[in-house]
């Protein structure tokens, strides 16, 4: 009987010190880090994971985000819930983002073979549809198959984001898109944000007809950057960047069919101009000059990365599947792969880079 007692004691006093006791990670003073998202259509959702999880982190404490494509509106979305309700403010409205994404393609074409579906397979390459669609797609352009220009994310945009909230709120936003006539990028700020700016940041040219602001007509932004790291820098105290990646860098073995050679064209031309600027961040980082404050802004940047093994078993046909059980499964992988990524690296924010970048300074 009295060793029952002792246990049950003890189980007690284990279960107020779990309570009372809190970890060490939950009661770090605050730290200001930046967001670098990159796009990726529906891939997207991997990056809903991983804010999602960052978010439940009190002592991170969120600058500025760059984004491109659906980075770009999962920072929008992220930073209107969190000016309306905080961190959960944020969760809450990056769900019912990405719920109303998959609700509006519903009836969408592009859908699994009942092959993929039952081999567990979340590939397009074997949708009748989705392989007409894009043969037509290399025949023909937007402006023949989509006269009217019309994108089913431009009402859902309207709907989860209050841009007037977003243009008044503390947390910098950077969304890049690309200009089709000079074929540089163009960074666009809170104050200039509206959904034909987030359309136009992820305007890929073979689906969508160009997005016309003020008088340019502009490209997905991942084109010019994806995403854009330079403002963070330049515009944010912060001096940790994590990087959310979705599209993979290496990839094993070498293309051999028309639909891996295709998907990985596009993972290289839309990774180029990133893995560009982490060079371009890592030689200035080598020769600035910490005794001046433009110096000491690139000599003190960290950089660390959030990123998947799992997205490399991705193909790019999967980046139009918006099944919500695809989604929440990417979610869940984002989610795991950022838990991954504090239980080995939340020390080190504010301390050192956990991305080497510094290899990149050396290859052309």
């Amino acid at each position: 009987m009295r060793l029952a007692l002792t246990a049950s004691l003890h189980h007690t006093l284990s279960l107020l010190l779990m309570i009372t006791v809190p970890s060490s990670r939950s009661t770090r003073a605050p730290l200001l880090v930046d967001l670098a998202l990159q796009g990726g259509g529906s891939h997207g959702a991997f990056t809903w994971g991983v804010l999602d999880r960052l978010l439940e982190e009190p002592w991170l404490r969120i600058e500025g985000i760059s984004g491109t494509s659906a980075g770009a509106m999962n920072a929008a979305v992220l930073v209107d819930g969190h000016a309306e309700g905080g961190a959960d403010g944020a969760r809450a409205r990056l769900e019912l983002f990405w719920k109303r994404v998959s609700d509006g393609a519903r009836f969408s074409p592009f859908r699994r073979s009942p092959l993929d579906i039952l081999l567990g397979r979340w590939t397009l390459d074997t949708s009748p549809l989705y392989l007409a669609f894009d043969l037509m797609a290399r025949v023909f352009s937007p402006y023949d198959l989509n006269p009217r220009g019309v994108n089913p994310l431009t009402g859902i945009l309207a709907d989860c984001i209050d841009f007037k909230r977003v243009a008044r709120t503390p947390i910098k936003l950077f969304v890049t898109a690309t200009n089709v006539r000079t074929g540089r990028g163009r960074v666009f700020r809170n104050a200039e944000l509206t959904p034909d700016v987030l359309l136009a940041s992820a305007c890929l040219p073979t689906m969508f007809q160009a997005i016309e602001i003020d008088g340019e007509a502009y490209w997905d932004g991942g084109f010019a950057g994806n995403p854009t790291i330079t403002p963070l820098i330049r515009e944010c105290a912060s001096s940790d960047t994590i990087l959310i990646q979705v599209n993979p860098v290496e990839r094993p073995g070498t293309p051999r069919t028309a639909q891996e050679i295709l998907n990985r064209v596009n993972e290289v031309s839309f990774n180029a101009t990133l893995l560009k600027e982490l060079r371009m961040i890592a030689m200035l980082r080598q020769v600035s000059d910490p005794g001046n404050s433009e110096g000491a802004r690139w000599a003190e940047m960290r950089i660390h990365r959030v990123a998947s093994a799992t997205m490399t078993d991705l193909g790019a046909s999967s980046k139009l599947n918006a099944e919500w059980e695809f989604l929440t499964m990417l979610r869940d992988e984002g989610r795991r792969s950022a838990e991954e990524f504090l239980t080995a690296h939340a020390a080190d924010i504010g301390v050192r880079s956990t991305l080497d970048i510094d290899d990149l300074v050396g290859q052309l």
